[in-house]
């Protein structure tokens, strides 16, 4: 089987998978699949308390995901995904609790904008649970070699993206009044804030 298949076949049993993104490695699994989830939070040895993000492959199928983002939420969306950002957006529903660690009423999500065989993996998956796929407070990857190897060993799926830019999202916080930098990342959030401001 090629890397698409692999890859597919792996999420859809419940195994966690090593995918390219617009800006570094990801560790990622079906978010629907519990196991799953847990094993990402094993192999990086991140605290359960802290999230994931919920990557879709296109703006509408986020909505579709998550469909109390209406108004001002659906609004920022699509001003700024897909792109490198990581949005922080109210989650009423609490919908995907194994993602959202702590904070059951907000959603960490992505539209990234990607290429080749990992836009095929997560349109067919329709969205993946994801963090990068480092050991906590270790390096992002930019290469797949980069990689840990205890992560690699223990994923169903490694698809390889040659090099990536190497810095992580920038991730935004809507959920309150005025929105937040929770991390300047690979797009600058005041170019992201100024695009918000104008249309909400």
């Amino acid at each position: 089987m090629d890397a698409v298949e692999d890859a597919v076949d792996a999420l859809e049993a419940g195994q966690v998978v090593v995918l390219p993104t617009d800006t570094v490695y990801g560790l990622c699994a079906g978010p629907s699949h519990e196991a799953a989830v847990e094993e990402v939070y094993r192999l990086k040895r991140r605290p359960r308390g802290q999230p994931l993000a919920l990557i879709c492959a296109d703006v509408g199928m986020l909505l579709d995901r998550l469909p109390e983002l209406g108004g001002r939420d659906a609004l920022i969306v699509r001003a700024l995904l897909p792109g490198p950002y990581t949005l922080v957006l109210p989650n009423p529903a609490r919908r995907f609790p194994t993602l959202t660690g702590d904070g059951r009423e907000a959603i960490g999500v992505r539209v990234p904008e990607l290429k080749g065989d990992a836009a095929e993996i997560v349109r067919r998956a329709g969205a993946v649970a994801s963090t990068s796929a480092n050991l906590h407070g270790r390096p992002d990857p930019r290469r797949l070699e980069e990689v840990p190897e205890e992560i690699r060993t223990g994923c169903g799926a490694l698809v390889d993206g040659g090099e990536l830019p190497g810095t992580s999202s920038t991730v935004l916080d809507f959920t309150g009044g005025e929105p937040r930098v929770l991390r300047e990342g690979a797009a600058p959030s005041a170019e992201a804030l100024e695009r918000v401001a104008a249309i909400v």
